[in-house]
């Protein structure tokens, strides 16, 4: 049981305001759920409103219950931690690992192997103890996540993902090479109305999405370009919005069997095109590498940056593609 009481500065706000205020370490929602579920009383008084008004001097008891045990079970799965202190963690995840247990993946997941790792330092997000992840990777794609191990990290990463002011930046080898080095774009993304299994720009029911994007190498010919190299930054979090706009525009992600198509490379003139056109084609996953993520840290209160080198697979994707340059 936790108090809190009103001073005079507080008179008049809502209680929902006051015991964000009062407890910093607890994010928004959680406390509208203990709310709910008759968590926080006055004097004798179970209070459910959030609207309530305060009033100086008046005590508020907030029942916090001990993290409950996690659903997903520990599982002893090796990880690449980049970071880790008390608050957070960060992961290097490799391609084929599927963040947190749904539908066709119960178990075998970042989260249950995140459980098992951090152990008793797992204090629990939302009275649950289990990671917090507020971002995800697609099970295909590699590079950095950050998972929050308490309610206050948590909060904080959250606040700064919706002020878009979390630092993301992806490699993704593409199809052909967009006309413009760099540019934005921008389109609503929500489900395909003809395959509710993909992501689309979609006019209507979709949420606004915005990647920048920057042309770093191009593979074969100047005139029609067989492949490139481009970094992505995200400035939303939509499903699957690397991959949804560069199909868009006209060059998806080489590997990507949903918003790619099945590619025919031109004739190889030599051993060089020979082993640039297999890679592309024959690579067996979507060619995206979240190399870069920088975020500020709730508890320290200094700048977090980190980088992750190319995974082997992406790097040989990579240097094969070069080859497409090499000069005789």
């Amino acid at each position: 049981m936790r108090p809190a009481t009103a001073a005079a500065e507080h008179s008049g706000l809502r209680l929902d305001r006051f015991l964000a205020l009062a407890f910093p370490d607890l994010s928004r929602s959680r406390l509208k759920s203990l709310l709910e579920q008759d968590a926080v009383r006055r004097a004798s008084e179970t209070i459910r409103d959030p609207n309530t008004r305060v009033k100086p001097g008046e005590i508020y008891e907030v029942c916090v219950p001990e993290p409950a045990a996690a659903i997903p079970e520990a599982q002893a799965i090796p990880l690449k931690v980049v970071y880790e202190d008390n608050d957070l963690i960060v992961i290097d995840k490799p391609a084929g690992l599927v963040v947190h247990p749904a539908a066709g993946n119960p178990d075998g997941t970042l989260v249950n192997a995140l459980i098992a790792h951090c152990g008793v330092s797992l204090s629990g997000v939302g009275g649950v103890a289990r990671p917090g992840i507020v971002h995800r990777l697609d099970k295909d794609t590699s590079g950095l996540l950050v998972a929050a191990k308490n309610d206050r990290a948590m909060a904080s990463l959250a606040r700064q993902f919706a002020a878009r002011t979390i630092e993301r930046a992806y490699n993704a080898a593409a199809w052909g090479a967009p006309r413009a080095g760099e540019g934005v774009i921008e389109g609503d993304i929500g489900r395909n109305p003809f395959d509710r299994k993909r992501m689309a720009i979609v006019r209507a029911q979709g949420k606004p999405a915005r990647t920048r994007y920057r042309m770093l190498e191009r593979y074969g010919s100047e005139a029609r370009p067989f492949a490139s190299l481009i970094e992505c930054r995200l400035e939303t979090g939509r499903t699957h919005q690397i991959r949804v706009h560069l199909a868009h525009l006209g060059h998806p992600l080489i590997g990507d069997s949903i918003y790619g198509r099945a590619r025919r490379p031109p004739r190889a003139k030599n051993e060089a095109e020979e082993k640039a056109y297999t890679a592309a084609v024959e690579f067996p996953r979507q060619a995206l590498h979240a190399w870069l993520l920088g975020f500020q840290h709730s508890s320290l209160h200094k700048h977090m940056r980190f980088e992750s080198p190319w995974p082997e697979d992406f790097a040989m994707l990579i240097g094969a593609l070069r080859g497409l340059n090499a000069r005789a």
